[in-house]
């Protein structure tokens, strides 16, 4: 692993932008980390990802690759493959994690074989699938669509007209169409850094639950708690299962899973995110300057990661 001084000889590449749905996103959590990073004296460069990135990073004489991607064709393993067929070392995780934790429904079977507590959920190939029987929970359920992050195309269906409005959106998405079990409780999320749980956030959305519009709306009235308001064993579990669920994937660098925590104490993880949001909302930075760890610091321990995986 390079050193902070060897790093500050290299040329490094922040990724950003993209062609996903979260491309907004991605910007944003790109802009944040070139301006960390060229503040504590770091050699960087920011590449808007287009179909020209591989004739772009050899331009610029990229030397490392720091992914601040969201969405299809960053976060789901195909700029990694790309980097590996290079020889770029990359932060965060490598091929196969990445697409795994991008794609839902194999995030949930992994979940499954692991026993890391999970909704129950139902997987359709089409919308008419999912509308033609009877689902085997009641309402109200979930509805997304399998590849998409920052709660893109994510509905909370209470009842069948609402349920048939919200899989017909899913279906505009590419990938399939998850039906969760519906699961009330607290919402929290859990950060990992370089196979270390972080911490436990809590997040109370001003809105029903915490959609794109709770995420990234302008004065959306969402409340971040850390550390979560768990009792202190429940706290644990919480972390635990986080950080089995990163290890589980085959995780490296940073990843953030969302979870609920209902009355009882039960909990439930949702989903794995291998490339967090680094915005001035985003929840991983809260979570690491709760534990000391100020922005520039995790912008580097990140870099610090960056390999080539396969």
């Amino acid at each position: 692993m390079p050193t902070i001084d060897q790093l500050k000889k290299l040329r490094i590449g922040v990724i950003d932008g993209g062609m996903s749905n979260e491309r907004d996103v991605s910007l944003r959590t790109g802009a944040a980390v070139t301006k960390a990073l060229r503040e504590a004296a770091y050699d960087v460069v920011e590449i808007d990802m287009q179909r020209d990135l591989a004739a772009r990073l050899t331009a610029e004489k990229v030397q490392i690759a720091f992914i601040a991607l969201h969405g299809r064709y960053g976060e789901d393993g195909c700029v990694q493959g790309l980097l590996e067929a290079m020889g770029l070392p990359y932060t965060g995780s490598g091929v196969l994690a990445s697409s795994v934790g991008m794609e839902k429904v194999f995030t949930k079977q992994v979940f499954v074989a692991r026993g890391i507590p999970t909704p129950q959920h139902k997987v359709f190939t089409t919308s008419d699938e999912a509308l033609e029987g009877p689902l085997p929970f009641p309402f109200p359920v979930v509805v997304k669509p399998s590849r998409e992050g920052s709660s893109v195309g994510v509905h909370i269906a209470k009842d069948a007209t609402a349920y048939r409005d919200a899989v017909l959106d899913a279906a505009k998405y590419p990938g399939l169409i998850l039906v969760e079990q519906f699961i009330k409780g607290r919402e929290v999320q859990g950060a990992v850094l370089d196979d270390e749980a972080l911490g436990v956030i809590e997040i109370v959305p001003a809105r029903e639950f915490y959609d794109h519009e709770a995420k990234y709306g302008a004065n959306s009235g969402t409340q971040y708690i850390f550390p979560a308001r768990l009792e202190p064993e429940l706290y644990a579990r919480v972390n635990q299962i986080c950080l089995q669920a990163h290890q589980a994937l085959g995780c490296s660098g940073a990843t953030r899973s969302d979870a609920i925590v209902t009355e009882r104490g039960d909990i439930y993880l949702l989903e794995v995110n291998t490339l967090p949001g680094m915005t001035a909302t985003s929840l991983l930075p809260k979570i690491a300057q709760g534990k000391g760890i100020s922005f520039t610091q995790l912008c580097e321990r990140l870099l610090c990661g960056a390999s080539l995986k396969a």
